[in-house]
């Protein structure tokens, strides 16, 4: 018997238990919301405190966490509790407002980018808070707010080595995310919609068949240039090896986080993971097919944490592996190779779609 059709998860829930009206609906995207985004933070909570360092550990032939509860998972309570039981400093001369907001907008820019991701059915539900028309527009725009963050703390904390990390996280979203939503232009040209589901079901068609199995239109198959560009653009856009230049430990210790410490810090380490998970999931929806993959739809969301937690795999590999490039060197990356390249690769795809339509 085929799946039946999946709705949104706030129309779901209107359905199931009938909420009366606008004030049901809104109490309905509450509640998805509130449901979507710990999902998210469960992610993060687990990534931050323990796979980060275990992964890394087995990259690096270390050990890791072992000794804190079975296999290390209770270091993920006590290293909440270490970071929230230390003070909260405020060094001398900070631009308080500034000072206090940035924090807070770091990791709430990517739990709105969420609202738009299609991550999959759990049975009959959508795990989808909403599909507007230009939703593959609104997810960069939100992803895009989390540099303004490391400005304002950058700015906000009167500390040199914090102003250098906000000028570098400037720097390298202007030279990177030009390049990524160029890239990211070309599958809207192959998907000819802006909608975040619409992409994800442009990609359910057959590229080709070998030996019976279908293998799926992902893009990351039909344009793997367009793939490495764009992961290689999304890796500067989430700060992660070999472009954590807005912190560099090693040069200017920490960047914009420098003078943040206890419940402000963990929120930007908070919001640093979430970014990354928000750059897996964008990944995974514009060109690796979103949640889809073998078996029925009612176990897609499955599908989704793979291929997320597959990306989170891969960002900790390069953190290990790669060395971070200089300052000058990641300018030079991406204004005179990867903004050349983007444009080429859309102006080639504009070509091919309009030679074959």
């Amino acid at each position: 018997m085929a799946d039946a059709p999946a709705q949104l998860f706030p129309e779901f829930l209107v359905d199931t238990f009938g909420l009366p009206g606008v004030l049901g609906e809104v109490v309905a995207a509450l509640i998805a919301a509130f449901v979507v985004g710990n999902i998210v933070l469960a992610f993060t909570g687990v990534a931050g405190p323990w796979a980060k360092r275990k992964i890394t550990a087995a990259f690096t032939d270390r050990i890791a966490v072992s000794r804190v509860g079975p296999f290390g998972l209770l270091i993920i309570p006590a290293s909440a509790v270490q970071l929230l039981a230390k003070e909260l400093i405020v060094p001398e001369g900070v631009d308080r407002p500034t000072w206090d907001l940035a924090p807070i907008i770091l990791p709430a820019s990517a739990l709105l980018g969420f609202a738009v991701i299609p991550m999959g059915q759990i049975g009959p539900v959508n795990l989808h808070l909403a599909d507007p028309e230009v939703g593959f527009a609104l997810v960069f725009a939100f992803a895009s707010i989390a540099s303004v963050s490391l400005v304002m703390a950058g700015y906000g904390s009167n500390n040199k080595y914090s102003m250098l990390g906000g000028l570098r996280a400037v720097a390298q979203n202007l030279a990177y995310e030009i390049p990524l939503i160029v890239t990211a232009m070309s599958v809207v040209i192959f998907a000819g919609t802006l909608e975040m589901s619409g992409i994800v079901a442009a990609q359910s068609e057959t590229l080709v068949s070998i030996g019976g199995f279908d293998i799926p239109a992902w893009y990351a198959l039909v344009n793997p240039f367009a793939f490495v560009l764009f992961l290689a653009a999304n890796m500067a856009e989430i700060g992660r090896n070999p472009f954590d230049i807005p912190e560099a430990p090693t040069e200017i210790v920490a960047g914009y986080q420098t003078e943040y410490s206890s419940s402000y810090f963990v929120l930007f380490y908070l919001g640093e993971f979430v970014h990354i998970f928000l750059g897996g999931a964008i990944l995974a929806v514009t060109f690796l097919g979103g949640p889809a993959g073998p078996g029925p739809e009612s176990i897609s969301f499955l599908w989704f944490v793979v291929k997320v937690w597959g990306f989170f795999l891969f960002t900790q590999w390069c953190r290990s592996a790669l060395p971070r490039v200089r300052i000058d060197q990641l300018i030079e990356i991406g204004w005179k190779g990867m903004l050349v390249l983007s444009f080429a690769n859309l102006v080639l795809t504009a070509v091919i779609v309009g030679v074959i339509a």
